[in-house]
């Protein structure tokens, strides 16, 4: 690896100017196997340096131009990133272009993230890159992205599911303290072809990996899951956020940090099958997904179910929100029965306003 120059005016620089965003930031447990945390405040450093960053710089071959950055912490003050040529997903990436950073928080409480001749220095503020001769190639700034569909309230024909009170309409539902709904939840109705619109949030794991964080998932008919996991700075295969399950991965990892709330908008046209043969399918079913406004499934066939979910057949079953022992949370929970897939104008201009205004 390639030495880095950098000059005591540039280290200055940051100490004078960054430093002071995160003075307040509490240092992490020391207790690893405290592994789970529902809130900010108790989550320390390793979660006030993860997050999402945006702005302009000259990076290596790209040139000067602008670019997003996604940190992910995996405790103990280490890091992973990825910097998003054009902007961040969702939000101008060019699809293509990213480039992998790893990195380890100081005693000054700054993350340097860097590869062989490229450097960044994050803070919970801003995040400035240096060039391999310690010369300043541009700031990034913290984002705080809101799903355009956050908030959204059901229409007059929607089924409320949830809305932080009555659970009429579900089966074996568990609230927390602040009456959010857990994870390990039956709809009460089986569902044919709907409209959903559900929020939920991820806890900070850092110390976890893979299906192991955050997990849950929505069961569409006990039989088709859109994945729920914290999948937050990842490639965004099948069996992660947005993808159904082991057989379709999103257009685009959307998955926001965890402990923000995130929307999936989710619109499912069941299979068909032969009047003449119950037993023969003459159409899969159809869905399209919108992952904090973003369409990460358009108008997608299903071939078949996913993972150990029920054999597809005639007879409906409800949906069901999965618990695997991670205390993933939902709230605003409504659902439209008989709309199918099949997505309003006015849901499709909103995706793109979102993408637009994040540029």
């Amino acid at each position: 690896m390639r030495r880095f120059e950098f000059t005591r005016l540039a280290l200055g620089f940051l100490a004078c100017t960054m430093m002071a965003a995160v003075a307040s930031a509490a240092d992490p447990p020391k207790d690893k196997n405290k592994r789970t945390f529902l809130n900010a405040a108790e989550a320390g450093l390793d979660y006030a340096l993860q997050g999402e960053w945006a702005g302009s710089l000259r990076a290596p071959g790209w040139g000067y131009l602008h670019c997003g950055l996604q940190v992910v912490s995996y405790g103990d003050r280490k890091f992973e990133a990825v910097l998003y040529r054009g902007g961040l997903p969702g939000a101008g990436w060019d699809q293509t272009s990213k480039l992998k950073l790893k990195g380890q928080s100081n005693d000054q409480k700054i993350l340097w993230l860097e590869t062989a001749d490229f450097k960044i220095a994050v803070t919970t503020g801003n995040a400035m890159a240096f060039d391999v001769y310690g010369n300043n190639a541009g700031t990034l700034y913290k984002q705080n992205r809101v799903s355009p569909t956050m908030g959204l309230q059901p229409p007059a024909n929607a089924i409320v599911l949830f809305n932080g009170g009555k659970t009429d309409e579900l089966k074996g539902a568990k609230l927390t303290d602040d009456k959010l709904l857990l994870a390990g939840v039956l709809t009460k109705r089986p569902v044919g072809d709907f409209r959903l619109h559900l929020e939920f949030r991820t806890p900070f794991m850092p110390y976890a990996k893979g299906q192991s964080r955050g997990n849950s998932g929505v069961y569409i008919q006990q039989r088709y899951e859109v994945q729920i996991l914290d999948s937050f700075g990842l490639e965004g295969i099948e069996n992660e956020c947005g993808g159904l399950y082991r057989q379709t991965k999103p257009l685009v990892n959307m998955c926001l940090p965890p402990l923000t709330w995130q929307t999936y908008d989710i619109y499912f046209s069941q299979a068909r099958w032969s009047k003449d043969d119950p037993k023969k399918k003459t159409q899969n079913a159809r869905i399209t997904v919108l992952h904090n406004g973003v369409a990460i499934h358009w108008h997608r066939e299903i071939r078949a179910k996913t993972g150990g979910g029920k054999a597809e057949g005639l007879e409906t079953f409800p949906i069901n929100l999965q618990d695997h022992g991670n205390p993933v949370t939902f709230r605003n929970i409504w659902l439209v029965p008989d709309q199918g897939d099949t997505l309003p104008a006015a849901t499709a201009y909103q995706s793109y306003v979102y993408r637009r205004r994040c540029r």
